[in-house]
């Protein structure tokens, strides 16, 4: 402000500079604002990449590759047995110490899950001996529809 300027002056500065502004719009606009849209996608796409693998049952094995691999998803109703490389025994997550457990182990999971299949999966690194041991194991107890676990060759290069 100047000075020596009169009050009405003034007013009538302050008036022009008010009526030289733009006038803000008071309507309501439609417009999404995208940020927070895509912070929650990528927030729930980082989950599921981390829950996803711990949605697979049993103890993780590197199990041997095949060229005719036949895959059915894990849709929680089959009953898991893994024998890692170090020749330990799991029915799902729990660990089993003889093929005699495994065999109680496995007895209790059908009553869990009557309709459920058995995946043996082996891992690749383990000797023969260990998976035939529990193939028998299996075989010995009535329990006939064994499936042994494979990755699919022709995606692993």
């Amino acid at each position: 402000m100047r000075p020596g300027l009169t009050v009405g002056q003034r007013l009538a500065l302050i008036r022009s500079l008010r009526e030289s502004e733009p006038r803000r719009s008071t309507q309501v606009r439609s417009d999404i604002n995208v940020t927070p849209l895509v912070d929650v996608a990528l927030v729930l796409l980082m989950i599921f990449m981390v829950v996803t693998p711990l949605l697979a049952s049993g103890v993780a094995v590197d199990l041997p590759l095949t060229t005719h691999h036949s895959q059915s998803p894990d849709d929680g109703k089959d009953i898991i047995v893994s024998i890692t490389a170090d020749k330990r025994i799991y029915v799902g997550a729990k660990h089993v110490s003889s093929p005699e457990e495994l065999v109680k182990a496995v007895a209790t999971e059908r009553l869990r899950l009557p309709h459920g299949g058995i995946f043996l999966k082996g891992d690749a690194r383990v000797p023969y001996g260990p998976v035939r041991e529990a193939m028998q194991a299996l075989r010995e107890s009535n329990i006939e529809d064994v499936i042994l676990a494979t990755d699919d060759a022709t995606k692993v290069k």
